[in-house]
């Protein structure tokens, strides 16, 4: 056979490959080019089989005749394929549990990036999507209680709550909130310890069932990347902060009992290289590991449901999709590739960057909420300079005791590139905003001059974020983009589609593409190890629908895009 004459065949087979049984049927309905073989491929709630007549290999569909039926054509059955909706990946308890038809997550990106309509719109879809409350004011977070519920009265929707160690009282009143208005899951984030009003929140949810079992009303999903961390949510909560919070009259002292027969957590998403918060894992690495420990304390506990572990990070095409639930996640969850959504709550301007980024284009930057711990959130660096200001903050943060030591041309350069005030006048605005927010951060800094510099440095930080939600003009330098590596194996995989605009990107499209590419990957894994060889071409997913335009004339246009962004 040819070169070229080979590059047109769809399907081969191995050669020990031994035929399972006879087949017989119209052969006329059996498809042998790749334009056929992609469409029954495709087709996930349709079964098929493979069959040779011939030396020929190709797809029979159910209508072409099962097995040894009768019919026109006599070849041989290779390997059934069953239908595999996109329904059927992951854990089915994860589905009937969040009430969801997907075992697929939207997480929680802050600020309310990760909208009410966002949230809405994939639950109207039937599948389940964490709000964005960490860094918002509890009265900004009733009000996105009271617009799902009014949009979804019967869910399926999550709230975040993220731990908090500067802003303890913004933990404490997001549990308060969520308990008086009855939110019965949340999404817990970059916790590096227990918290007693996490443990609040999850024990005062506990009820006794009339069998004698441990009813949780009140459910955790929650997203780390470390064993330690996991440890603790993998066990009960802690006998002494069970105990201080009973006498506290936060909880009784019978759901104390129950809380030792329960771990903190239904959940558990194994966050590898992400946007914002990260420790930049590999998913391969961490993801066994955690499951590892899961297993381990599971059969030490016994707990009547165990802890599902689902996946996170760098989750931004179907290949990574079906290859976490190749490695056992119960589901997975997407971030990055949401803000890239219309319903996120980011300017356009932001969306347009996150359309163009390719994998590379992140970079590590101090985290406004834990700056003084050195921690780091993983940012887009493309069409922006908030990584290396932000990183400038740090080092002067770390170098200096306080705001008056900084050397006067390093003051002036900050007030004049970052912050476009004196920074009296910076003081003046922080004082303003924590008198509102959290008047202890004045009080423990009005004797700390370092602590007072790190304020000051965290309100540059905090609205490079808040401008790059609202598209503030003239700060587009200053943008703060959360973003991970997976939005640009999005931005790859929907190259020359239709979902390539930032404008036609919708999260619940997104999601079942994403899901529905991941069964036809599957399914085409299950072919090849019975046996049967894919061309390339056919082995590869595509997005949902073909754009207009030829992907190279997409390349000329990101490329043209790319020397404007530069040049700016």
């Amino acid at each position: 056979m040819s070169s070229s004459e080979a590059s047109d065949v769809a399907l081969t087979v191995a050669p020990d490959l031994e035929p399972q049984a006879a087949w017989r049927g119209d052969g006329a309905a059996v498809v042998f080019d790749e334009p056929g073989c992609r469409a029954a491929l495709e087709s996930l709630d349709r079964p098929f089989t493979v069959v040779r007549i011939g030396d020929r290999v190709g797809i029979a569909s159910a209508d072409a005749g099962p097995g040894a039926s009768d019919g026109p054509d006599r070849g041989d059955l290779l390997a059934p394929a069953p239908a595999l909706p996109s329904g059927r990946l992951g854990d089915p308890g994860f589905r009937a549990d969040h009430g969801v038809s997907l075992a697929y997550m939207a997480g929680a990106m802050a600020n309310g990036i990760a909208s009410e309509e966002l949230v809405i719109a994939l639950g109207r879809d039937g599948l389940l999507g964490s709000f964005g409350a960490a860094g918002l004011v509890p009265a900004r977070i009733d009000e996105a209680i009271a617009r799902i519920r009014q949009a979804l009265p019967d869910g399926p929707c999550v709230f975040n709550l993220i731990h908090s160690p500067s802003e303890e009282a913004l933990e404490r009143a997001a549990v308060e909130l969520y308990l008086a208005r009855g939110v019965r899951t949340i999404e817990a984030s970059a916790f590096l310890r227990m918290t007693p009003h996490l443990v609040r929140y999850r024990v005062a949810g506990l009820e006794e069932a009339p069998d004698g079992s441990v009813v949780a009303r009140n459910r955790v999903i929650a997203k780390l990347s470390r064993r330690e961390i996991a440890t603790h949510f993998l066990l009960p909560a802690p006998a002494a902060m069970l105990r201080d919070l009973a006498e506290a009259g936060w909880i009784t002292g019978r759901q104390a009992q129950l809380a030792e027969r329960v771990p903190l957590a239904d959940d558990i998403t194994v966050e590898a290289d992400s946007g914002g918060h990260t420790d930049n894992r590999p998913l391969g690495v961490l993801f066994p590991s955690i499951v590892a420990l899961r297993d381990e304390l599971q059969a030490h506990h016994r707990y009547a449901r165990m802890t599902r572990v689902g996946a996170a990070g760098g989750i931004g095409s179907p290949a990574a999709v079906v290859a976490a639930l190749a490695m056992g996640a119960a589901y997975v969850v997407t971030g990055s590739v949401n803000q890239a959504c219309v319903e996120a709550e980011t300017s356009p301007h932001v969306r347009s960057l996150l359309a163009l980024a390719e994998f590379p284009d992140v970079a590590m930057a101090p985290a406004a909420d834990m700056f003084e711990l050195g921690v780091d959130v993983q940012v887009l660096k493309r069409g922006t300079m908030f990584p290396m200001r932000a990183r400038r903050l740090y080092e002067l943060y770390q170098r200096h005791a306080s705001l008056e030591e900084i050397p006067t041309s390093d003051r002036q350069r900050l007030e004049r590139q970052l912050f476009g005030r004196p920074l009296e006048a910076v003081w003046d605005a922080v004082v303003d905003y924590f008198s509102e927010r959290d008047p202890a951060q004045l009080e423990r800094a009005a004797d700390d001059p370092k602590r007072r510099m790190a304020l000051v440095f965290r309100w540059y930080l905090g609205l490079a974020s808040r401008w790059a939600n609202t598209g503030e003009p003239g700060r587009e330098l200053d943008y703060q983009i959360w973003c991970g590596p997976a939005m640009g194996s999005f931005n790859d995989w929907v190259r020359g589609s239709a979902l390539e605009p930032p404008e036609a990107r919708r999260v619940a499209v997104v999601g079942r593409a994403l899901m529905n590419g991941a069964a036809y990957l599957a399914r085409v894994f299950q072919l090849e190890a019975q046996g049967v060889r894919i061309s390339e071409p056919l082995r590869a997913a595509r997005p949902p629908v073909a754009a207009a335009k030829a992907a190279s004339h997409a390349g000329v246009a990101r490329e043209q895009s790319r020397t404007v962004e530069l040049s700016a």
